[in-house]
């Protein structure tokens, strides 16, 4: 498989650039596929998928939300010839009480999984759970910068895992034997609140940062006061839902067994970042 590129699409995303970065150390050819990215790649126009899968022999899929695209774009790797396909899927699937589902994504991910199981390829479908980097390049860094984090998850807690952990977790499935098959829920050691993730952030960067528990409808009029839509508002705060209630407090063995190794710690992360210079400021 070393000899044929591995297709990574979403290769500008969290997971999906550390993904190209890792197999590149590994000296293995990669087509980094996105819409800006190295290779033009988009879910949305079929036309970029046959050039994106020419000649591939694994594919990363980094999934559009809300979409059912999936299904025939695996369909059109297998006519291609692709032989392994990882998934990047969601935490909380199985948990029909996990979070609201107020943007008709549930069905997207449930089509998405039966497509690579159903494919006859070799496949490996990663669920993980909300990302640390959600607050060095993601959901939360603008208020991080800002030094303060004001959410509606009050004394809610998640067991964050390191994105790099979950990029280790796709590069062992993409390139070993032994993962086809595996589903692998990806968490981190252990749950950290909100309150402590920003302490733990304060103490590696130098810098005081805050947690301000909001109510939910607290949350959704400042975020209307700021420019939102009511609907986009209200979807924001039941994105945060599963932190309030606990839902991704538990752990997960997903890195321990596709690596056989324990995940980060959120400390870890936290350090990692700062000594890459990677805290917004």
């Amino acid at each position: 498989m070393a000899e044929q590129p591995i297709l990574v699409t979403g290769a500008t995303g969290k997971s999906g650039r550390r993904v190209v970065d890792q197999l590149r150390a590994k000296g293995l050819p990669v087509r980094a596929a996105a819409r800006g990215g190295e290779h033009p790649f988009d879910w949305n126009d079929r036309a970029t998928w046959d050039s994106a899968l020419e000649g591939a022999s694994a594919v990363y899929l980094v999934q559009l939300d809300g979409t059912k695209l999936v299904r025939p774009f695996v369909e059109r790797a297998v006519a291609h010839g692709v032989r392994r396909v990882v998934l990047a899927s969601g935490r909380g699937i199985d948990n029909p009480n996990y979070a609201k589902d107020s943007t008709g994504m549930l069905d997207g991910l449930v089509d998405s999984e039966a497509a690579v199981r159903e494919s006859g390829l070799e496949w490996t479908i990663s669920r993980p759970g909300w990302f640390a980097q959600n607050f060095s390049e993601g959901f939360f860094a603008d208020s991080i910068r800002a030094g303060e984090l004001r959410l509606p998850a009050g004394e809610g807690a998640a067991s964050f895992v390191d994105a790099e952990d979950i990029a280790a977790v796709v590069v062992a499935a993409l390139t070993e034997d032994g993962h086809s098959g595996q589903i692998y829920e990806l968490s981190g050691p252990r749950a950290v609140s909100l309150t402590e993730a920003v302490a733990t952030i304060s103490e590696a960067t130098g810098r005081e940062i805050r947690y301000v528990p909001l109510s939910v409808e607290a949350y959704i009029a400042e975020l209307v006061q700021l420019g939102l839509p009511p609907a986009d508002a209200e979807a924001f705060a039941d994105v945060i839902e599963p932190l309030r209630k606990g839902t991704d407090e538990y752990v997960s063995d997903g890195v321990q067994r596709a690596l056989g190794r324990p995940p980060r710690t959120f400390a870890e992360f936290a350090k990692a970042t700062a000594a890459a210079g990677g805290w917004p400021s």
